[in-house]
């Protein structure tokens, strides 16, 4: 089982667009998948179709109320695909955790209490680097950072890298930075290739090849509530993340 927390604190990186594409394609290639949306603005939830405020139990009452994860757990649109959906409410659960006792380790607890079996569990974390987003990245074993190809693009990134290597050493040793996703990319743009440059002279092996390009039609997914390979099968948005899926599965032969 693959545990991959996307993080990125920077707004606009492409981070729920790369959670919700990328784990129907690892479905659509069948592969069993688990979506949790840490993010309190529920863009996951809402990228797949549902409606937050009419979600009865969410992962607000999984993380507070011990709520039974089959309650909270959704079924979405897509063969192999699931959901632990966000809401407004996981905006307060920071503070009302603050003084529980392991209250970083929460989630995993819960994942491990529930004996919680999937070939992929991906989380989008919230733009943040709160309670929140240490619970991913003390379930996750991976981390995958996507990073639009823009001028600010690597700003803020020094404060990432401290917090997943502070968990690292005093939490989750298993944890590593394991894929770089270059985003909102047009090869034809000069600040696109300089960023791939610095992204590539800095990661490494690290980055992925597919690029995901700029797409109005990936924009457009999330208003229908459907993934972009159910929008348009045809459009760069579901070539990118079709490959982007791939080249995910074939990091498995290499562990």
């Amino acid at each position: 089982m693959r545990k991959i927390a996307v993080i990125n604190q920077k707004g606009g990186s492409g981070k729920t667009t790369t959670v919700v594409n990328l784990g129907y394609y690892l479905a659509k290639f069948g592969k069993s998948v688990l979506l949790i949306d840490l993010d309190p603005q529920a863009h996951t939830t809402i990228h797949l179709g549902f409606d937050p405020p009419s979600i009865k139990k969410s992962l607000y009452n999984l993380l507070l109320n011990q709520t039974d994860l089959k309650e909270v757990l959704k079924e979405t649109n897509y063969k192999n695909l699931h959901l632990i959906p966000s809401k407004i409410d996981l905006a307060s659960a920071e503070i009302e955790l603050v003084n529980e006792v392991g209250r970083e380790i929460i989630l995993k607890k819960i994942l491990e209490k529930n004996k919680v079996k999937y070939d992929y569990i991906i989380m989008d974390c919230p733009p943040s680097l709160g309670l929140l987003t240490l619970n991913a990245l003390t379930t996750a074993k991976e981390v995958f950072i996507p990073i639009q190809a823009e001028f600010f693009a690597l700003e803020g990134l020094t404060k990432l890298f401290q917090t997943i290597k502070i968990v690292k050493e005093r939490i989750n040793p298993d944890l590593e930075i394991s894929g770089i996703i270059i985003t909102m990319y047009d090869k034809r743009k000069n600040i696109c290739r300089d960023v791939e440059k610095k992204v590539e002279e800095h990661f490494k092996d690290k980055v992925f090849k597919t690029r995901i390009r700029e797409n109005v039609r990936l924009a457009e997914a999330p208003s229908y509530g459907k993934a972009i390979g159910d929008f348009d099968e045809n459009s760069y948005g579901a070539e990118d993340y079709k490959k982007l899926a791939r080249e995910v599965i074939k990091q498995e032969n290499k562990k």
